[in-house]
């Protein structure tokens, strides 16, 4: 019982962090119909950002404890919300009106060009960073083992609720909501009504990259080691979860990332580690074959 609580909240944490990247996925897709295969490394790019900037900061004796860390979030968010507008300006826009393939082999192209970027400005090797944020809480003991809950594990969450709660907010009530969308709905009509539907879809990648960092902030903090390919893994995930909870639903993405992360966390518990991403996938598989839209996805209705 206590082995398995620990793993319930090591799941937690983790899928908050994948579903944080799946929300920019089905943020885009919703908009514009295309998955962008490069938010994964979108993601990577808010981990190194904030890599950089603790370094700077914290480890230059700038500042220290949790004002440090939300300036080094508010840098990360600020940068990678740069290339996530890059991303759109560069591969899609161009492509909008082209056939859907192409800007799908576009963003695989930018997510090849951003791997490679990071790997040339900082090195193949592995980057690790010291805790921190440390101590936590012992909730319960079974005999010698006990069941930790980190300070780490609780900022993660915490910060997901928050950021998640700010976007609900900004969504569902403010007018850049109200013009996300309608877009999603129609964005021809959109257009027609006024709305200016290039700068709402630039502001939906601006967005989704401030969520991924986000996401690489927690994920750098949390394990402490990065590398130019965890973006690459993260991504999948991150998609899978996506697609589980209902591609185009955003509480679908949260709901997916956080089945992912379960899902990961006890079958390396209680199976094989080697083969957790099997079972990730032959689940998504299943639920796919039962549900084809999803946990919480909705059928598309084709207009004519």
């Amino acid at each position: 019982m206590a082995y398995a609580l620990q793993q319930l909240i090591n799941g937690i944490s983790l899928g908050m962090i994948y579903g944080l990247i799946a929300v920019g996925y089905t943020m885009v897709y919703g908009i514009i119909g295309m998955i962008n295969f490069a938010h994964g490394d979108i993601f990577m790019v808010g981990a190194f950002v904030a890599l950089i900037a603790i370094v700077m900061i914290v480890s230059g004796g700038l500042m220290e404890g949790p004002g440090a860390l939300v300036l080094v979030l508010a840098i990360a968010m600020a940068f990678t919300s740069l290339y996530g507008w890059t991303v759109e300006r560069v591969a899609y826009r161009p492509l909008r009106g082209s056939f859907r393939l192409a800007p799908l082999i576009s963003a695989i192209g930018m997510s090849i060009v951003l791997q490679n970027f990071v790997q040339v400005s900082q090195g193949a090797r592995v980057k690790p960073l010291e805790p921190q944020v440390t101590g936590g809480f012992e909730i319960m003991r079974d005999g010698d083992f006990a069941v930790q809950l980190s300070n780490m594990q609780i900022l993660i969450v915490c910060t997901t609720l928050f950021v998640l709660a700010v976007f609900t907010w900004l969504v569902t009530r403010t007018s850049l909501g109200r013009a996300m969308r309608a877009c999603e709905q129609d964005r021809r009509m959109a257009g027609l009504l006024g709305i200016d539907t290039d700068r709402t879809i630039s502001l939906t990648f601006v967005i989704g990259g401030s969520l991924a960092a986000v996401a690489g902030t927690l994920y750098l903090l949390r394990y402490g080691v990065i590398d130019f390919y965890i973006g690459f893994l993260a991504g999948v995930k991150a998609f899978t979860a996506a697609v589980l909870g209902g591609i185009g639903s955003l509480p679908g993405a949260v709901l997916g990332g956080l089945l992912i992360g379960l899902i990961e966390t006890f079958w390396s518990a209680y199976f094989s580690v080697q083969y957790k991403d099997v079972a990730a996938f032959s689940i998504l598989a299943l639920v796919l074959i039962l549900m084809p839209t999803g946990l919480l996805g909705r059928q598309e209705v084709e207009k004519v």
